[in-house]
């Protein structure tokens, strides 16, 4: 639903070149223009009309000086820096542009009438007098030469396999006649037809088609070619088949037109010449003839160059762009040239580079280049009152189909709008509810412009609004059409009553060698009278220096902003003043390239103008912000983006910056992100409907398909819920399966404020039952639908406790007080939806409503609920109420057997009532219910009551039923603590026992679990005897030393036991010195041996391995040289080989040390770890010895260190005692272990050892040092042995020395 707009046109008048123009071509590399005249070749540039080349043709003779040489064809050969050139006499003329000679290359007898290159210039065919096909190499070397009229059909020939004849075929709704029915006549070609072959290539350049006269019937045939200049196929009959012929560059079909006898057609055919779909153009019977066809760089345009057929020697010329989709061809631009010789095209061509633009060059030396642009007329209102317009030209009718009423596919739409000529631009009015009405510019100069009306003659749907229309004659500065001016209007926008439109018609005068252009401005008024239109013609003109290629128009702020040619932007003030666009700093702001589309915007709070580049850039002012961009649309706050990755943003502009948008669209999306969704490939925006969630895309063939972004979605629904519409927002959010936790979740003190407002308007009792089913303890704004602009103090929950209970509670409160009777159903579904279901009382509910006439029946109630509940589940809930009333209704709706539970309830109604309820209870496994009804009972079920609290485990609850003065209360308190002995809690097993007055049994436990206090406290309560108690008080100090608990061991055997002897060895044992020589003052005993001889026996064990690594250590080294050695130095294993860790070294070390592990099984557990042993092993020459030293280096290390608080301790005590050589030598020799072990550290871990870990990188690291680290680490390491890699850690920090021994 795209149109083309007008972005340029560059003029240049009264060139004064020799001859008249016959041919042109494009230097895509300068923008210039090569055109060949009957007397020279001339190279100018459209923009400046600075002449750059002028080469004579006839100084060498190549053409006659009368002016009666014809040049049939010129083509610019970018690689060979030359152009070429073909006359009608049959020279083939290379002109080089570096040397700007002329060159004879090839020359034919017979003439030429075409020449055409590939489009990869590879190759050249030229067509000759006698009707044959030359095909040269780009060197001129002849390849072939062959007949255009050949009777041969081609290789791609049809194959008839003889099924039947065709009098016997099927011929569907033609009938039989159609057996008989003769061939058709050819007719000959029209007679102003040039007769002349027309030659096209195909986009790839693998095949060409030629249009040629019969010579035989003098009608036109078109016959394909493939590269080498074979013939593939031919056309089939074509009768009223015309000269123009031009392949689409992406290979689908061939264009040609053809005239019938009561229309005149441009038509498409197939590679193998078969007629594939067509068109109609909009003339009469023999009123125009066709006299080319140009398909665009792209093929997205067709553009048809025309001319009348009147009596006379001028008739008017005019060429039509064409666009399709959706099978449909649109005439989107129609330029008329008049009637003057001199004004009529004398060629026309795309350019090769940039699809949308087209150069024209007339007969009187005047050049006109045209830039196109895609654009989406779409209307711009932001209310309610747009109907989100979007108008589609299609020749002189206008397509506008209202998406906020309807979505109609193209080339359909709501209503069509009839005008008397073709239509090139359209535009719809900014003003706030009026944005409906559109103004529309038509081939010949006029303005139209419909407004919102009523018409009673048309007879359209009510729901779509119609219009009325007044019409204005446009005035151009620079010559107008009715004296043979060329429209120049490159856009206008409708601003309130103003109509701005822009004139590029003119220019000024040269100004050293730069051409300064001015565009001007109209302003015209629109007034009111009654119900018709008045204009006040050209309110004023405004000079802008430049060409204006769009004008864009803020409904928000009333900003008018113009894009310039150069990408300028100016500011048009309500003075009709311009000026430059400045942000808030003061800085001017320019587009860094020319946009095609531009609109705008507010970000931040400011205002910017945000544009799209025909290459797919974003840009927001001069800060580029994406290069994927295929469409935008700017609609409230928000930026809707569709993407080349097929995706489609919609950003929130209020609440982001520049940056921010720039890593938005450049980062991947979250899981939750509202922002991004997938869009099918090669969407498109069309429109964004106001007020709505309706998002419209157009796919690539031409059909729409609508989407509701989420993010839209989301905006929408929050102003709806801040607004207090809870109905809308209710509906869309079912619509569109949007959780209905977010009418809560929005805002939840605002809906518990408005519950009665949200139950009148939503008013229906599957809606709120619908939106109590969907209730979660989930806070959907912060994981569903998060809002990036969310305050705190909304997000809160409004009452402290659960969100179910409180939404149900609430609405179930305000529903009771409105009307019970008409929300019966939804009180039950809030009853039922509670984080712990009320499943009693809405049973209950059920039940009262048995017997009374309401609008809800009970059985309707009950009905319900077993939609809500699973019908067992509420079976068992009625039971649980001890109603057999309501359990027989509740069953009479199940699926039970009767022979199920008749017999079950009359059963129970035989018991007594606590009874009968303990049954009840028990069967539904409410075991707590159970045991307190059974407890009501009487003794004579206690043994009941024991076996259930132990099979369920409710001593807790059973001993808060019973008297701690019962004896009941005794049995439980002693099952209790067998329970507690079974599940290791013999200590609390103790103390139910020993409460219950079981002191044997309770000392029994205690001393099971060596709680010593509570087993001495009871023993002492029973009372036992001393020698028992001494007995007890060893048998638990043997325990607490085991336990490593030696002060414990110590205060039993001291306090209980009476022996000071075994409490002090505990104590020492335990390092307990200060409380050991507390009892040595006491009892005179002697201290204990030194440890002298373990110092001793470590430091020798420390020598000895550290000297057996050094050894193993350099005969690996040795090891390693040899293997280097032998491999060479080229080899590619040598750089494993370090000391980094034996690791890697041992599995190629094979022929040095034993490799007995290599068979070892790891197929369990123990065999891993035995293999591991191995692998570990201190005996000499096994593979991996370095590691078993360096972990028991380690761990001798370990030992020693923590030995530092009990030196510290043990010195202190020898002090004391008076053992001051001993401790004086236990200092020295404890501190030179140390600092043995301190020096040793660097020596056993080196360097290179903890470098071999990690890559070597840095300033000073070279490639090759870099991968020598990398290869090293290439084998696997295990865990432990890469900590032995790793030195042990001394704790230097503590000091353990005494400062008064020497």
């Amino acid at each position: 639903m795209r149109n083309l707009s007008l972005l340029q046109r560059f003029k240049c008048v009264d060139l004064s070149f020799p001859g008249s123009p016959q041919c042109f071509t494009i230097r895509s590399e300068t923008g210039t223009v090569l055109v060949a005249s009957e007397l020279a070749i001339t190279e100018f540039d459209p923009r400046t009309k600075e002449v750059h080349k002028e080469v004579s043709l006839t100084a060498e003779d190549y053409l006659p000086e009368d002016g009666s040489g014809v040049v049939v064809a010129i083509q610019d050969l970018p690689d060979q820096e030359s152009v070429c050139v073909a006359t009608g006499s049959g020279d083939v003329i290379l002109y080089n542009l570096s040397t700007s000679q002329l060159e004879c290359v090839g020359s034919v007898e017979s003439g030429l009438t075409g020449m055409t290159w590939s489009p990869d210039q590879e190759l050249v065919t030229l067509t000759t007098g006698q009707e044959t096909i030359i095909m040269m190499t780009k060197d001129f070397e002849p390849i072939t030469e062959v007949a255009i009229n050949q009777d041969d059909f081609g290789e791609d020939k049809f194959i008839t396999v003889g099924w039947g004849k065709k009098e016997t075929q099927f011929h569907g709704s033609e009938g039989k006649q159609a057996a008989q029915r003769k061939a058709a006549v050819m007719q000959p070609a029209l007679p102003w037809d040039d007769r002349k072959p027309r030659i096209t290539w195909r986009g790839d350049g693998q095949f060409f088609a030629v249009s040629a006269v019969c010579p035989q019937t003098g009608a036109r045939k078109v016959r394909i070619w493939n590269r080498e200049c074979v013939l593939q196929a031919t056309s089939e009959v074509v009768n009223g088949l015309e000269q123009p012929l031009c392949w689409k560059p992406s290979g689908s079909l061939i264009a040609s037109t053809q005239r019938h006898p009561n229309k005149h057609s441009v038509v498409f055919m197939e590679k193998n010449g078969l007629l594939h779909g067509d068109f109609t153009l909009p003339f009469g019977k023999e009123q125009v003839k066709v006299k080319e066809l140009l398909w665009n760089s792209d093929s997205t345009v067709l553009a048809v160059w025309m001319e009348d057929l009147k009596d006379g020697s001028s008739n008017d010329q005019c060429f039509q762009l064409w666009t399709v989709g959706n099978y449909h061809w649109y005439l989107k631009q129609s330029v008329h040239f008049g009637s003057e010789p001199l004004r009529a095209p004398a060629c026309v061509c795309w350019d090769p580079e940039k699809p949308l633009r087209l150069h024209l060059l007339t007969r009187g030396w005047a050049s006109y280049t045209y830039n196109w642009g895609w654009s989406t007329e779409r209307s711009h209102g932001t209310d309610c009152h747009d109907n989100a317009n979007v108008a589609v030209i299609d020749g002189d009718k206008i397509l506008v189909t209202t998406f906020r009423q309807c979505v109609i596919p193209p080339p359909m739409c709501a209503f069509e709008l009839q005008l008397p000529v073709p239509v090139n631009l359209v535009t719809f009015r900014s003003q706030a509810q009026r944005t409906n009405e559109l103004a529309a510019l038509t081939a010949d100069g006029h303005i139209y412009v419909y407004g919102q009306g009523e018409s009673r003659n048309l007879k359209r749907d009510s729901n779509i609004m119609l219009f009325r229309i007044s019409h204005l004659h446009f005035l151009y500065s620079g010559g107008g059409v009715e004296n043979g001016g060329v429209p120049g209007v490159s856009g206008f926008k409708q601003r309130q009553t103003d109509l701005t439109s822009v004139d590029v018609s003119s220019g000024a005068g040269n100004y050293k060698n730069f051409r300064i252009f001015k565009t001007l401005l109209h302003f015209m008024q629109c007034l009111f009278f009654l119900n018709s239109w008045c204009w006040s013609f050209l309110r004023s003109d405004v000079p802008v220096d430049g060409f204006v290629i769009s004008l864009c128009h803020s409904l928000r702020n009333g900003t008018v902003a113009l894009q310039l040619d150069d990408g300028q932007i100016r500011k048009i003030h309500m003075e009709l003043s311009l000026t430059e666009w400045k942000d808030s700093t003061g800085n001017t702001i320019n587009l860094p390239r020319p946009c095609v589309q531009a609109a705008l915007c507010t970000l931040s709070g400011e205002e910017h103008l945000i544009g799209l580049t025909e290459r797919s850039h974003l840009y927001i002012g001069d800060s580029l912000v994406a290069s994927n961009i295929s469409s935008f649309v700017v609609y409230d706050d928000f930026l809707l983006l569709t993407t080349h990755s097929h995706m489609c943003h919609c950003l929130n502009l209020s609440t982001l910056s520049i940056k921010g948008l720039q890593s938005a669209l450049s980062s991947d999306a979250n899981q939750n992100d509202e922002t991004v969704r997938k869009v099918e490939r090669g969407s498109r925006i069309v429109s964004v409907v106001p007020q709505d969630t309706r998002l419209i895309l157009q796919m690539p063939r031409g059909n729409l398909e609508t989407i509701h972004h989420q993010a839209l979605v989301l905006a929408q629904l929050r102003k709806w819920l801040d607004s207090l519409r809870f109905k809308d927002a209710f509906e869309c959010m079912r619509k569109l399966r949007i959780n209905l936790n977010l009418v809560y979740d929005h805002n939840p003190t605002v809906f518990l404020a408005n519950i009665e407002m949200f139950l009148k308007q939503i008013d229906s009792i599957n809606y709120i039952n619908l939106f109590l089913t969907e209730l979660k303890e989930e806070d959907t704004t912060t994981t569903m639908y998060p809002c990036p602009s969310r305050s705190a103090s909304s997000s809160a929950s409004g009452k402290g406790g659960k969100k179910v209970d409180i939404i149900c509670d609430a609405l179930r409160s305000t529903m009771e007080i409105l009307d019970p009777q008409k929300y019966c159903l939804c009180i039950l579904t809030s009853h039922v939806r509670k984080t712990t279901p009320e499943l009693e009382i809405a049973l209950q509910k059920v039940h009262e409503l048995r017997g009374e006439s309401r609008s809800v029946s009970a059985e309707e109630a009950l009905k319900y609920l077993l939609f809500l509940v699973n019908v067992n589940e509420l079976y068992e809930h009625s039971l649980g109420t001890y109603d057999f009333d309501l359990v027989l209704m509740v069953a009479e709706k199940s699926q039970k057997d009767p022979k199920e539970y008749l017999p079950f309830l009359n059963m129970l109604k035989t018991l007594e009532p606590s009874y009968q309820r303990y049954t009840i209870d028990k069967h539904l496994k409410r075991y707590r219910k159970a045991l307190h009804h059974l407890s009501k009972c009487g003794e004579e079920h206690f043994t009941e009551l024991l076996n259930l609290v132990k099979d369920q485990r409710l001593y807790s609850d059973a001993l808060e039923l019973c008297s701690s003065n019962s004896e009941q209360y005794k049995t439980l308190s002693v099952a209790y603590a067998e329970h507690l002995v079974e599940q290791q809690q013999a200590e609390q097993a103790g103390l139910l026992l020993w409460r219950c007055g079981e002191n044997a049994r309770a000392l029994q436990a205690f001393v099971s679990c060596t709680s010593w206090r509570n087993a001495l406290a009871v023993a002492t309560h029973i009372p036992l005897p001393p020698e028992q108690l001494t007995l007890l008080a060893r048998d638990l100090a043997e325990k607490l030393l085991e336990a490593r608990r030696h002060t414990q061991a110590a205060l039993c055997l001291e306090q209980y036991a009476k022996d000071c002897e075994e409490a002090i060895s505990a104590l020492i044992q335990g390092a307990a010195w200060e409380e050991a020589l507390r009892l040595v003052s006491l009892f005179f005993h002697l201290f204990p041996p030194l440890p002298a001889s373990f110092l001793e026996s470590q430091k020798a064990l420390f020598i000895r391995h550290k000297n057996r690594l050094t050894v193993v250590r350099e005969l690996k080294a040795k090891a390693r040289l040899e293997l280097f050695d032998e491999d060479g130095p080229d080899c590619a294993d040598a750089e494993l080989y370090s000391e980094a860790s034996s690791v890697m070294t041992g599995s190629h070390l094979g022929s040095k040390y034993s490799r007995s592990n290599s068979g070892v099984s790891s197929r369990s557990s123990k065999n891993r770890r035995k293999a591991e042993g191995k692998k570990h092993s201190l005996k000499e020459g096994s593979p991996f010895e370095d590691i078993a030293l360096l972990n028991a280096l380690t761990q001798i290390i370990i030992i020693v260190d923590k030995m530092r608080e009990e030196v510290h301790s043990l010195l202190k005590a020898l002090v004391l005692f008076q053992f001051d050589g001993a401790a004086s030598s236990l200092q020295r020799d404890y501190g030179e272990l140390l600092q043995l072990m301190e020096t040793a550290l660097p020596e056993i871990w080196t360097d290179n050892l903890q470098q071999g870990q990690t890559p070597l990188t840095g300033p000073n690291s070279t490639s090759n040092s870099i991968m020598a680290s990398f290869q090293q680490q290439r084998p696997a390491v295990p865990q432990h042995d890469t900590e032995a890699l790793t030195a042990p850690k001394m704790r230097i920090a503590v000091k353990w020395k005494l400062c008064i021994l020497k």
